[in-house]
């Protein structure tokens, strides 16, 4: 049975226009902006989380309704909603879920939406199978797309697993958007903080050609003297 009327009006009911201002304005929400257009309600996220855990039991058909709402809060909550749905579910279930989420990437369409959602949805499904679908979405002209490709590889990482997140990366250094760079960089720390030979091995092949945002995020964590010699691009230069 689709809920998703009563579960929108509790989500309206919590909404604030005075923080929907301040939420417009970080999310970059105006004209030629990424977030070009998106609406919000004035809801932080974890009210939308005990939200979510009140509705546990919401279906596919409840979750997609509310995931193409105009509303940038009712798109999260429909994929806190969908995570919850997908760890419960059998293989069968779990399959509906991922399809679900790739079939409406143009509602999952910010940095936000993203992080929270990719890993846990897409990452985890994939783990056992095969990863070519990232690929493809790493290759595709939605910038929230690419976006999903690397973050979802965040599941491998933790892992240990770090082949697709390095292979995503290659694939993106000459990406032109900022919010990919961040992404990279974070994804190439995230390595590092578990191997950072091996994050050091790709930025040794990669770093001249690596956007200088991306190159900042990865090399956070290295010492002073370390990140200073990437930063001026004279690493291991002769």
């Amino acid at each position: 049975m689709n809920k998703a009327d009563e579960i929108s009006a509790q989500l309206r009911a919590l909404s604030s226009p005075e923080t929907a201002i301040i939420l417009q304005r970080f999310f970059k929400t105006g004209p030629g902006q990424y977030g070009e257009g998106d609406i919000f309600l004035g809801i932080k996220v974890p009210p939308l989380r005990a939200l979510a855990k009140r509705h546990r039991e919401a279906d596919l058909a409840s979750i997609t309704t509310l995931l193409a709402s105009k509303y940038h809060e009712e798109r999260m909550l429909a994929l806190l909603l969908l995570m919850q749905f997908y760890q419960h579910a059998n293989e069968e279930g779990k399959q509906s879920a991922f399809d679900l989420y790739l079939s409406n990437t143009q509602h999952i369409n910010n940095w936000d939406l993203v992080d929270v959602s990719a890993p846990h949805i897409v990452g985890r499904h994939l783990e056992q199978k095969p990863h070519a679908v990232l690929l493809q979405l790493a290759a595709s002209q939605s910038l929230w797309e690419r976006r999903i490709a690397i973050i979802s590889t965040f599941h491998f990482i933790r892992q240990n697993d770090f082949a697709d997140t390095l292979r995503i990366a290659e694939m993106l250094l000459d990406d032109d958007h900022d919010l990919i760079h961040k992404a990279m960089g974070w994804m190439l720390r995230e390595i590092g903080k578990r191997e950072q030979n091996i994050e050091e091995e790709f930025l040794k092949k990669h770093y001249q050609r690596l956007p200088r945002t991306a190159l900042r995020y990865a090399i956070e964590r290295f010492e002073p003297s370390l990140r200073e010699q990437y930063l001026k691009r004279t690493y291991f230069e002769a």
